[in-house]
C-alpha cells in the first residue's frame, strides 16, 4: 500500500504502476494482488462523476367528468421541402376526448404554448384548482412561461416519466388517428395548407368521430353534457325493436353501453390494491361486525401470486377460507 500511495503513483491505475515498477527492476506482487489489496481498503471505485437519475414516480391521474384532466403534446407535420416542418400543438380532454385547443406554428415555443393554454382555459371557463394539465417532458412542456401560466391560473401540472411514451397515451392515440387518416398528405404545401387540413380534421374529430371508449358517442356530446339524452334515445329505439321482434335477440333485451365512470392515466394495478387488502378470517357463527384481518403468514398458507385481470378469484377465495 505504501508503494501505491506514493506521490508518483497515487493518480495512476494499477496496470501503470505495475509496468513502471517492472521496468525499474522491481516486482512486489502481481497485478491481481494489487487490485485485491486496493479492494480490501475500499480504494477501487469509479473516479468519474456519476450521474444520479432521480426516481420519477408513475403519474396516476383520474377524470370522472370533462375539464378535470387535460393532456397535451406537440407533433411535427412535414413541410413542402426537405428539412422543413410545422409544429402542431393539441390540448385534449382525456374524459371526453374533446380537442379543447389546437394550433399550427412554424416553431416550437413555450410562449406559443402558454398562449394556447390560456385561450383554451378561457373558452372552457376552467375554474382554478379543478384542472390538471398533463404532458411529457419536452422543452415547451417544462418551459418557464408555461410553468408560470399554470401557477397564475391555479392549474396542477403533471409530467410523464422520461422516455416513457405510455404515460401520455391519449395524446399519442389522437395523433395516430390524425396521421392514419386516408386524406393525410405525405407533405403539406405550406403553413396555410397545414392549418386548413387540421381545421377540417378537428371539426370532424370533435363533432362526428365516435369513440368506442365513449359508447360510440362524439367528443362534443360528452364535453357539453348532452350525451345522456342521446343514450336515452338509443335505449328507446332498441327497446322498441326488442318488443317488435323479441325472437331476434337471443340473449335478451339489448343493453346500451354507457359512459365510463372514470378515465385513468396509469390506473393502479390489481396487484397493487391486493397488497393493501389482507384477507379477513371469518369463523362459523362469527357475528363480529368488523373481523380482524390476518396476514397470509399468520394463516400459515403459501403466498399466492399477485392477482391479474381475469384471474381465478374463486380459487383464491376458497384457499383463504380453508386456512381460516
Amino acid at each position: 500500500m505504501d508503494v501505491l500511495h506514493d506521490e508518483r503513483f497515487m493518480d495512476k491505475a494499477p496496470p501503470q504502476v505495475w509496468a513502471e515498477l517492472l521496468d525499474e527492476g522491481l516486482y512486489f506482487c502481481s497485478l491481481s494482488t494489487m487490485y485485491r489489496i486496493l479492494t480490501a481498503h475500499e480504494e477501487v471505485q469509479e473516479r468519474r462523476n456519476q450521474l444520479r437519475h432521480p426516481n420519477h414516480p408513475v403519474p396516476r391521474l383520474v377524470a370522472t367528468a370533462p375539464n378535470q384532466v387535460w393532456s397535451w403534446d406537440i407533433t411535427k407535420l412535414i413541410g413542402p421541402v426537405k428539412w422543413t416542418c410545422y409544429y402542431l400543438y393539441v390540448l385534449l380532454d382525456i374524459y371526453s376526448r374533446y380537442v379543447v385547443g389546437w394550433m399550427v406554428a412554424r416553431l416550437e415555443s413555450g410562449s406559443l404554448a402558454r398562449w394556447l393554454i390560456q385561450e383554451s382555459c378561457r373558452k372552457q371557463a376552467v375554474v382554478p384548482g379543478e384542472l390538471t394539465l398533463h404532458a411529457d417532458r419536452g422543452p415547451s412542456m417544462v418551459s418557464k412561461p408555461v410553468a408560470l401560466l399554470l401557477a397564475d391560473l391555479g392549474l396542477t401540472k403533471s409530467h410523464s416519466r422520461p422516455h416513457v411514451s405510455n404515460d401520455n397515451p391519449y395524446s399519442e392515440a389522437q395523433f395516430k388517428t390524425l396521421k392514419y387518416r386516408p386524406a393525410f398528405p405525405d407533405r403539406f404545401g405550406g403553413l396555410e395548407h397545414a392549418r386548413s387540413f387540421c381545421n377540417e380534421f378537428f371539426t370532424y374529430y370533435n363533432t362526428q368521430h365516435r369513440h368506442s371508449g365513449l359508447g360510440m358517442l362524439t367528443p362534443e356530446s360528452v364535453q357539453y353534457g348532452y350525451a345522456e339524452d342521446i343514450l336515452a334515445a338509443r335505449e328507446k329505439t332498441l327497446k322498441r325493436a326488442y318488443l317488435t321482434h323479441p325472437e331476434r335477440f337471443v340473449q335478451g333485451p339489448p343493453q346500451i353501453q354507457g359512459l365510463p365512470s372514470e378515465v385513468w392515466i396509469n390506473p393502479p394495478r390489481i396487484s397493487d390494491k391486493s397488497q393493501h387488502d389482507p384477507p379477513v378470517c371469518h369463523t362459523p357463527g362469527d357475528t363480529t361486525p368488523n373481523p380482524i384481518p390476518i396476514s397470509v403468514r399468520e394463516a400459515k398458507m403459501p403466498i399466492p401470486p399477485p392477482l391479474e385481470a381475469g384471474g381465478n378469484f374463486t380459487k383464491l377465495s376458497h384457499s383463504v377460507s380453508q386456512s381460516c
